[in-house]
């Protein structure tokens, strides 16, 4: 999924935002610089917190588009121009088990699995490429319109997003548009979708720049659930030169999560909870 798109180094996007260190008590550490932010959600969403149950190192020089669990494997996809790559990692040992690069200048983007197959969308190439599901060699390529950002798989179909507040519903074989979706909250759209995760209680999405998670409704298109994920960034190093947000992979038959970011040192297992007060 879409991070920072352009070509500056981290450094410079850093400085270039508020670097204001917070203290966060509940990590007890200095936090990040936090991310830029669109208008936070509105309207009646349930607001929830995260709850961290344990972490794991995470490869600082991934740039975090799609994160996904498959049974023991962490899927991951990375962007970038001549550094996009897909890569499948045992759950249990963090070895690399399969991983394949993009050739440049294709920018990898989100990725989800589907029946056999793996989609990988691009950025602003127009292609979806699919990929066997075990060894993640390149299948066939598949052109769309428009800008990918975020995928997941649903039991018939694709979701995918492009940075607006729109979700678009495609065939599962061919990638042909079903329908689309305008993401609302209170009746005012919610933009900046990034990656996603289908889940039974609705598609998961992190907004771009921001530090939230939001759960929407995929029939309405409604914002039910807003995650405040800002406690995360503040737990890392103050001085790691980090990117946003990005990366969320529900955990099978639980309530948990797995959520990064981009550069990210540190991979998070979570609860989402009510937040007090």
């Amino acid at each position: 999924m879409r991070s920072d798109n352009d070509a500056r180094p981290a450094r410079v996007r850093l400085l270039a935002r508020a670097v204001a260190a917070i203290l966060v008590s509940s990590f007890g550490v200095t936090a990040c610089a936090p991310a830029s932010t669109p208008a936070t959600t509105v309207g009646q969403a349930e607001r929830l917190e995260v709850r961290v149950l344990a972490t794991e190192p995470h490869d600082p020089t991934a740039f975090t588009q799609g994160l996904e669990l498959d049974g023991d494997r962490l899927l991951e996809g990375t962007g970038r121009s001549g550094q996009s790559r897909i890569t499948a990692t045992d759950r249990a040992t963090g070895a690399v088990l399969a991983r394949d690069d993009l050739p440049a200048p294709l920018f990898g983007e989100g990725i989800t699995r589907s029946g056999d197959v793996i989609w990988q969308l691009t950025w602003r190439d127009g292609i979806a490429v699919v990929r066997d599901a075990d060894s993640l060699s390149e299948l066939r390529r598949v052109p769309y319109d428009g800008e990918g950002w975020g995928i997941c798989a649903t039991d018939d179909a694709l979701i995918t997003s492009d940075g607006s507040d729109t979700l678009t519903v495609r065939d599962p074989v061919t990638f042909d548009v079903r329908s689309t979706r305008s993401v609302t909250s209170g009746g005012q759209p919610v933009t900046a979708l990034n990656e996603l995760e289908c889940t039974p209680g609705g598609v998961w999405a992190n907004r771009w720049r921001t530090d939230e998670i939001v759960r929407i409704d995929p029939d309405s298109g409604e914002v039910t659930a807003v995650v405040d994920a800002a406690p995360l960034r503040a737990s890392l190093d103050p001085g790691a030169e980090v990117d946003v947000l990005n990366g969320i992979a529900a955990v099978d038959g639980t309530d948990r999560f797995l959520v990064t970011g981009k550069l990210w040192p540190t991979l998070f297992e979570v609860q989402f909870v009510p937040a007090d007060g």
